[in-house]
């Protein structure tokens, strides 16, 4: 696992967007994972004006978003396809039939999460999947407890997490749905490379927790410890509970692989 250390929370969604960037230039047909909330969009808007000004090419992309919400139509302005459509698919030339959501209307919901499995190892696997973290330590929707081999599932959310994105339901927690589709944690592990941002003070204990803490399946996060090419991009208000924080500043000062990111 790298951890960068960004000075900002816009050089830190910049990075991630580079990067991002980066994997597509160098794999056209990439299979990208997507996440959503308040800390994607700068990263969506990076990417929004790479393919405008520098021409980056989205139309071979496939997308497969971490999570949808149970109950809710692709027209609701709650659903994570409706961000999606909002934030990066409109404004660049994804094809429509590669981007990807659990469908949050499915009659049967285990049938649904079985075939949405199928269509990702049908497009070879994810090559890199981008991730946010919430207050309680999760990824998707792996709230406390996920099992660390989970794979795609339907999963109640807490009230904790209801209310971390009760802003997009005009901020009453009991408007957001109790319950959702994720991806399992094992199945965001079997992604090529994964890359988690995390930005603001409000993040930085359980942050620290995630990365330096013990594995554990209350923090789903934690089990990005056990993936071979992890990538998590911080600013340092999110950094400041790590206690290895001065090591990450010299592997970005100092490792090659960061040198064209300095």
């Amino acid at each position: 696992m790298d951890v960068i250390i960004q000075t900002t929370a816009a050089r830190a969604e910049w990075l991630a967007a580079a990067l991002i960037a980066k994997a597509l230039l160098t794999k056209p047909h990439l299979v990208l994972g997507l996440a959503t909330g308040r800390t994607m969009e700068g990263v969506y808007g990076h990417l929004a004006r790479l393919h405008r000004e520098q021409a980056l090419d989205f139309s071979r992309c496939r997308t497969f978003n971490l999570d949808e919400y149970i109950g809710l139509g692709s027209g609701h302005p709650g659903s994570y396809r409706h961000y999606m459509r909002e934030m990066l698919f409109r404004h660049v030339n994804l094809m429509p039939e590669n981007t990807h959501l659990p469908d949050g209307l499915a009659v049967d919901l285990s049938a649904e999460c079985e075939a949405y499995e199928a269509r990702i190892r049908a497009c070879g696997g994810i090559d890199l999947q981008l991730l946010g973290i919430g207050s309680d330590g999760h990824i998707g929707f792996n709230e406390p407890l996920s099992a660390l081999r989970s794979r795609t599932r339907e999963k109640g959310l807490t009230r904790a997490t209801r209310e971390q994105n009760a802003a997009m339901f005009g901020g009453n927690p009991e408007d957001v749905p109790a319950r959702a589709i994720t991806m399992g944690v094992g199945t965001i592990l079997d992604s090529r490379r994964c890359l988690l941002l995390a930005v603001g003070a409000d993040k930085a204990r359980i942050l620290a927790k995630a990365v330096e803490g013990p594995i554990t399946s209350m923090i789903s996060a934690s089990a990005l410890q056990l993936h071979a090419s992890c990538t998590v991009i911080v600013d340092e208000a999110a950094a400041a509970q790590l206690e290895g924080a001065e090591y990450y500043r010299w592997i970005l000062a100092n490792e090659p692989e960061w040198a064209e990111f300095r």
